[in-house]
Protein backbone atom coordinates (compact mmCIF):
# COMPACT_ATOMS: atom_id res chain seq x y z
CA UNK A 1 0.00 0.00 0.00
CA UNK A 2 1.47 3.38 -1.05
CA UNK A 3 1.28 6.28 1.37
CA UNK A 4 0.85 9.63 -0.32
CA UNK A 5 2.11 12.80 1.42
CA UNK A 6 -1.07 14.76 2.06
CA UNK A 7 0.82 18.08 2.01
CA UNK A 8 3.16 18.03 -0.99
CA UNK A 9 3.14 21.84 -1.04
CA UNK A 10 5.21 21.84 2.23
CA UNK A 11 8.38 20.82 0.37
CA UNK A 12 9.11 24.28 -1.19
CA UNK A 13 8.49 25.94 2.19
CA UNK A 14 10.90 23.53 3.89
CA UNK A 15 13.53 24.21 1.25
CA UNK A 16 13.07 27.97 1.67
CA UNK A 17 13.38 27.65 5.46
CA UNK A 18 16.53 25.56 5.06
CA UNK A 19 17.99 28.13 2.66
CA UNK A 20 17.26 30.98 5.07
CA UNK A 21 18.91 29.04 7.88
CA UNK A 22 21.98 28.42 5.74
CA UNK A 23 22.21 32.11 4.83
CA UNK A 24 21.91 33.10 8.49
CA UNK A 25 24.74 30.71 9.39
CA UNK A 26 26.81 32.04 6.50
CA UNK A 27 26.28 35.63 7.65
CA UNK A 28 27.22 34.63 11.21
CA UNK A 29 30.44 33.02 9.99
CA UNK A 30 31.31 36.07 7.88
CA UNK A 31 30.63 38.39 10.81
CA UNK A 32 32.78 36.26 13.13
CA UNK A 33 35.62 36.33 10.58
CA UNK A 34 35.25 40.11 10.33
CA UNK A 35 35.63 40.51 14.09
CA UNK A 36 38.71 38.27 14.04
CA UNK A 37 40.18 40.30 11.15
CA UNK A 38 39.82 43.48 13.25
CA UNK A 39 42.30 42.07 15.74
CA UNK A 40 45.02 41.54 13.05
CA UNK A 41 45.82 37.94 14.05
CA UNK A 42 49.23 37.87 12.34
CA UNK A 43 50.44 40.75 14.49
CA UNK A 44 49.10 39.02 17.60
CA UNK A 45 51.04 35.87 16.68
CA UNK A 46 54.26 37.84 16.39
CA UNK A 47 53.71 39.56 19.74
CA UNK A 48 52.97 36.30 21.55
CA UNK A 49 56.05 34.67 20.03
CA UNK A 50 58.09 37.02 22.23
CA UNK A 51 55.89 36.70 25.33
CA UNK A 52 55.95 32.99 26.12
CA UNK A 53 59.73 32.47 25.72
CA UNK A 54 60.52 35.26 28.17
CA UNK A 55 58.32 33.48 30.70
CA UNK A 56 60.55 30.40 30.43
CA UNK A 57 63.62 32.60 30.78
CA UNK A 58 62.16 34.37 33.83
CA UNK A 59 61.30 31.03 35.46
CA UNK A 60 64.70 29.52 34.65
CA UNK A 61 62.84 26.58 33.14
CA UNK A 62 59.19 25.62 32.99
CA UNK A 63 56.80 28.30 34.28
CA UNK A 64 53.40 27.30 35.76
CA UNK A 65 51.20 26.26 32.86
CA UNK A 66 48.17 28.15 34.24
CA UNK A 67 50.21 31.35 34.28
CA UNK A 68 51.38 30.74 30.72
CA UNK A 69 47.83 30.07 29.53
CA UNK A 70 46.39 33.13 31.29
CA UNK A 71 49.21 35.37 30.04
CA UNK A 72 48.88 34.02 26.50
CA UNK A 73 45.13 34.65 26.46
CA UNK A 74 45.38 38.02 28.21
CA UNK A 75 48.13 39.15 25.84
CA UNK A 76 46.08 38.10 22.81
CA UNK A 77 43.05 40.02 24.13
CA UNK A 78 45.15 43.14 24.80
CA UNK A 79 46.80 43.06 21.37
CA UNK A 80 43.45 42.37 19.72
CA UNK A 81 41.90 45.33 21.52
CA UNK A 82 44.70 47.68 20.45
CA UNK A 83 44.56 46.48 16.85
CA UNK A 84 40.78 46.77 16.65
CA UNK A 85 40.94 50.33 18.04
CA UNK A 86 43.61 51.08 15.43
CA UNK A 87 41.22 49.88 12.72
CA UNK A 88 38.47 52.06 14.21
CA UNK A 89 40.52 55.26 14.24
CA UNK A 90 42.27 54.59 10.93
CA UNK A 91 39.21 53.57 8.92
CA UNK A 92 39.40 56.80 6.88
CA UNK A 93 42.92 56.13 5.61
CA UNK A 94 42.51 52.35 5.41
CA UNK A 95 40.14 52.81 2.48
CA UNK A 96 42.84 54.78 0.64
CA UNK A 97 45.46 52.02 0.77
CA UNK A 98 45.40 48.80 -1.25
CA UNK A 99 47.02 46.92 1.64
CA UNK A 100 44.12 47.74 3.99
CA UNK A 101 41.16 48.29 1.69
CA UNK A 102 39.60 44.94 2.60
CA UNK A 103 39.49 45.53 6.34
CA UNK A 104 35.99 45.05 7.83
CA UNK A 105 35.29 48.73 8.50
CA UNK A 106 36.21 49.61 4.91
CA UNK A 107 34.10 46.89 3.30
CA UNK A 108 31.16 47.63 5.60
CA UNK A 109 31.01 44.13 7.10
CA UNK A 110 31.08 45.80 10.52
CA UNK A 111 29.96 49.23 11.65
CA UNK A 112 32.28 51.60 13.53
CA UNK A 113 30.12 51.24 16.63
CA UNK A 114 30.39 47.44 16.52
CA UNK A 115 34.18 47.70 16.18
CA UNK A 116 34.50 50.17 19.05
CA UNK A 117 32.37 48.12 21.44
CA UNK A 118 34.25 44.96 20.50
CA UNK A 119 37.65 46.59 20.98
CA UNK A 120 36.77 48.05 24.36
CA UNK A 121 35.32 44.72 25.50
CA UNK A 122 38.53 42.91 24.55
CA UNK A 123 40.62 45.48 26.43
CA UNK A 124 38.47 45.25 29.54
CA UNK A 125 38.56 41.44 29.45
CA UNK A 126 42.35 41.47 29.11
CA UNK A 127 42.93 43.77 32.08
CA UNK A 128 40.39 41.85 34.19
CA UNK A 129 42.01 38.51 33.34
CA UNK A 130 45.50 39.73 34.19
CA UNK A 131 44.36 41.36 37.43
CA UNK A 132 42.26 38.40 38.55
CA UNK A 133 44.43 35.46 37.47
CA UNK A 134 47.99 36.76 37.01
CA UNK A 135 48.82 39.94 38.96
CA UNK A 136 48.06 43.65 39.07
CA UNK A 137 51.44 44.71 37.65
CA UNK A 138 50.90 42.64 34.51
CA UNK A 139 47.38 44.09 34.22
CA UNK A 140 48.76 47.64 34.43
CA UNK A 141 51.38 46.87 31.75
CA UNK A 142 48.71 45.38 29.47
CA UNK A 143 46.60 48.52 29.83
CA UNK A 144 49.68 50.67 29.18
CA UNK A 145 50.43 48.69 26.01
CA UNK A 146 46.92 49.30 24.67
CA UNK A 147 47.08 53.03 25.43
CA UNK A 148 50.56 53.43 23.97
CA UNK A 149 49.51 51.83 20.69
CA UNK A 150 46.17 53.58 20.37
CA UNK A 151 46.90 57.02 21.81
CA UNK A 152 50.66 57.26 21.33
CA UNK A 153 51.03 55.69 17.91
CA UNK A 154 47.63 55.76 16.17
CA UNK A 155 46.29 59.13 17.34
CA UNK A 156 49.41 61.22 18.03
CA UNK A 157 52.35 59.97 15.96
CA UNK A 158 51.26 58.04 12.89
CA UNK A 159 50.01 60.99 10.82
CA UNK A 160 52.45 63.58 12.16
CA UNK A 161 56.02 62.30 12.02
CA UNK A 162 58.25 59.97 10.04
CA UNK A 163 59.50 58.61 13.38
CA UNK A 164 56.00 57.30 14.13
CA UNK A 165 56.95 53.62 14.03
CA UNK A 166 60.06 54.16 16.18
CA UNK A 167 58.24 55.48 19.23
CA UNK A 168 54.95 53.80 18.40
CA UNK A 169 56.79 50.50 18.51
CA UNK A 170 57.14 50.82 22.29
CA UNK A 171 53.68 49.29 22.61
CA UNK A 172 54.87 46.08 20.96
CA UNK A 173 57.81 45.88 23.37
CA UNK A 174 55.53 45.74 26.39
CA UNK A 175 54.74 42.05 25.87
CA UNK A 176 58.15 40.95 27.19
CA UNK A 177 57.65 43.00 30.35
CA UNK A 178 54.19 41.48 30.77
CA UNK A 179 55.57 37.96 30.34
CA UNK A 180 58.35 38.57 32.85
CA UNK A 181 56.11 40.11 35.51
CA UNK A 182 53.53 37.35 35.05
CA UNK A 183 56.13 34.88 36.33
CA UNK A 184 58.12 36.95 38.82
CA UNK A 185 55.67 39.65 39.92
CA UNK A 186 58.39 42.28 39.48
CA UNK A 187 60.72 43.80 36.89
CA UNK A 188 64.47 43.33 36.38
CA UNK A 189 67.17 44.36 33.89
CA UNK A 190 66.86 41.22 31.73
CA UNK A 191 63.37 41.95 30.36
CA UNK A 192 64.43 45.53 29.60
CA UNK A 193 67.24 44.14 27.44
CA UNK A 194 64.66 42.17 25.46
CA UNK A 195 62.45 45.27 25.45
CA UNK A 196 65.36 47.10 23.84
CA UNK A 197 65.85 44.36 21.25
CA UNK A 198 62.24 44.61 20.08
CA UNK A 199 62.31 48.43 20.21
CA UNK A 200 65.39 48.50 17.95
CA UNK A 201 64.00 45.67 15.78
CA UNK A 202 60.78 47.50 14.92
CA UNK A 203 62.17 50.11 12.46
CA UNK A 204 64.23 47.65 10.35
CA UNK A 205 61.18 45.37 10.40
CA UNK A 206 58.58 47.95 9.38
CA UNK A 207 60.46 50.39 7.15
CA UNK A 208 61.15 47.76 4.45
CA UNK A 209 57.42 46.98 4.44
CA UNK A 210 56.59 50.67 4.05
CA UNK A 211 59.13 50.89 1.22
CA UNK A 212 57.16 48.21 -0.58
CA UNK A 213 53.87 50.02 0.07
CA UNK A 214 55.23 53.56 -0.22
CA UNK A 215 52.50 54.62 -2.66
CA UNK A 216 49.78 53.51 -0.26
CA UNK A 217 51.17 55.60 2.60
CA UNK A 218 51.80 58.59 0.33
CA UNK A 219 48.24 58.41 -1.02
CA UNK A 220 46.86 58.28 2.55
CA UNK A 221 49.05 61.18 3.72
CA UNK A 222 50.93 59.06 6.27
CA UNK A 223 54.55 60.28 6.53
CA UNK A 224 56.28 56.93 6.87
CA UNK A 225 60.03 57.37 6.46
CA UNK A 226 60.16 55.91 2.91
CA UNK A 227 57.57 58.50 1.86
CA UNK A 228 59.64 61.51 2.95
CA UNK A 229 63.24 60.26 2.66
CA UNK A 230 65.52 58.96 -0.06
CA UNK A 231 65.86 55.17 -0.37
CA UNK A 232 69.54 55.32 0.68
CA UNK A 233 68.62 57.33 3.77
CA UNK A 234 65.98 54.76 4.73
CA UNK A 235 68.36 51.85 4.12
CA UNK A 236 71.09 53.52 6.20
CA UNK A 237 68.71 53.84 9.13
CA UNK A 238 67.65 50.20 8.71
CA UNK A 239 71.31 49.20 8.93
CA UNK A 240 71.94 51.47 11.93
CA UNK A 241 69.02 50.10 13.90
CA UNK A 242 69.97 46.54 12.94
CA UNK A 243 73.48 46.98 14.36
CA UNK A 244 72.08 48.50 17.56
CA UNK A 245 69.57 45.65 17.84
CA UNK A 246 72.23 42.95 17.53
CA UNK A 247 74.45 44.69 20.09
CA UNK A 248 71.51 44.96 22.49
CA UNK A 249 70.62 41.28 22.02
CA UNK A 250 74.11 40.23 23.15
CA UNK A 251 73.65 42.17 26.40
CA UNK A 252 71.34 39.43 27.64
CA UNK A 253 74.43 37.31 28.31
CA UNK A 254 76.14 39.59 30.87
CA UNK A 255 72.95 41.28 32.13
CA UNK A 256 70.48 38.40 32.15
CA UNK A 257 72.77 35.42 32.60
CA UNK A 258 71.93 33.81 29.24
CA UNK A 259 74.07 30.81 28.31
CA UNK A 260 75.75 29.32 25.27
CA UNK A 261 72.57 28.42 23.41
CA UNK A 262 71.30 31.97 23.42
CA UNK A 263 74.73 33.56 22.85
CA UNK A 264 75.50 31.49 19.76
CA UNK A 265 71.97 31.93 18.35
CA UNK A 266 72.02 35.71 18.92
CA UNK A 267 75.41 36.04 17.19
CA UNK A 268 74.50 33.90 14.17
CA UNK A 269 71.00 35.30 13.72
CA UNK A 270 72.33 38.83 14.11
CA UNK A 271 75.00 38.25 11.48
CA UNK A 272 72.37 36.94 9.08
CA UNK A 273 70.05 39.88 9.55
CA UNK A 274 72.92 42.38 9.26
CA UNK A 275 73.87 40.79 5.95
CA UNK A 276 70.30 41.28 4.67
CA UNK A 277 70.24 44.90 5.87
CA UNK A 278 73.55 45.75 4.22
CA UNK A 279 72.35 44.09 1.00
CA UNK A 280 69.35 46.43 1.03
CA UNK A 281 71.70 49.40 1.45
CA UNK A 282 73.84 48.27 -1.49
CA UNK A 283 70.77 47.92 -3.69
CA UNK A 284 69.59 51.38 -2.60
CA UNK A 285 72.97 52.89 -3.53
CA UNK A 286 72.82 51.20 -6.93
CA UNK A 287 69.26 52.42 -7.44
CA UNK A 288 70.19 56.04 -6.71
CA UNK A 289 73.22 55.90 -8.99
CA UNK A 290 70.99 54.79 -11.85
CA UNK A 291 67.71 56.58 -11.06
CA UNK A 292 68.99 59.74 -9.37
CA UNK A 293 69.15 60.83 -5.73
CA UNK A 294 65.55 61.83 -5.13
CA UNK A 295 62.83 60.97 -2.67
CA UNK A 296 60.22 61.26 -5.43
CA UNK A 297 60.09 57.59 -6.36
CA UNK A 298 57.27 55.09 -6.65
CA UNK A 299 56.55 51.97 -4.70
CA UNK A 300 57.01 49.94 -7.88
CA UNK A 301 60.57 51.25 -8.20
CA UNK A 302 61.31 50.53 -4.54
CA UNK A 303 59.98 47.00 -4.99
CA UNK A 304 63.08 46.39 -7.07
CA UNK A 305 65.19 46.92 -3.95
CA UNK A 306 63.63 43.70 -2.58
CA UNK A 307 62.70 45.27 0.76
CA UNK A 308 60.35 42.38 1.57
CA UNK A 309 63.38 40.11 1.92
CA UNK A 310 64.44 42.22 4.89
CA UNK A 311 60.87 42.34 6.21
CA UNK A 312 60.47 38.56 6.17
CA UNK A 313 64.03 38.15 7.42
CA UNK A 314 63.22 40.31 10.42
CA UNK A 315 60.31 38.04 11.32
CA UNK A 316 62.52 34.96 11.06
CA UNK A 317 65.17 36.68 13.18
CA UNK A 318 62.81 37.57 16.03
CA UNK A 319 61.07 34.19 15.94
CA UNK A 320 64.30 32.20 16.13
CA UNK A 321 65.82 34.51 18.73
CA UNK A 322 62.71 33.97 20.86
CA UNK A 323 63.12 30.21 20.47
CA UNK A 324 66.69 30.61 21.77
CA UNK A 325 65.38 32.59 24.75
CA UNK A 326 63.00 29.71 25.52
CA UNK A 327 65.48 26.86 25.00
CA UNK A 328 68.44 28.44 26.81
CA UNK A 329 67.17 27.97 30.40
CA UNK A 330 65.95 24.45 29.58
CA UNK A 331 69.35 23.32 28.30
CA UNK A 332 71.26 25.43 30.85
CA UNK A 333 74.77 25.68 29.44
CA UNK A 334 76.20 28.73 31.29
CA UNK A 335 79.05 30.71 29.79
Amino acid sequence: MTVVDPRPSDAPALRATSARGFLRRLRWVRTAKAYVALTKPRIIELLLITTVPVMFFAAGGLPPWRTVLATFLGGALAAGSANALNCYFDRDIDRLMHRTERRPLVTGELTPRQALVFALALGAASVALFAGVVNVLSAALALAAILLYVVGYTLLLKRRTSQNIVWGGVAGCMQVLIGWTAVTGSLAWAPFVLFGVIFLWTPPHYWPLSMRYRDDYANAGVPMLPVVARPVSVARQVVGYAWAMVACSLLLVPVGGAGWVYAVAAALLGAGFLAQSHALLRRAHHFERTAGATADVTGAQLKGLLPMRVFHGSISYLTLLSVAVLVDPLVHLPL
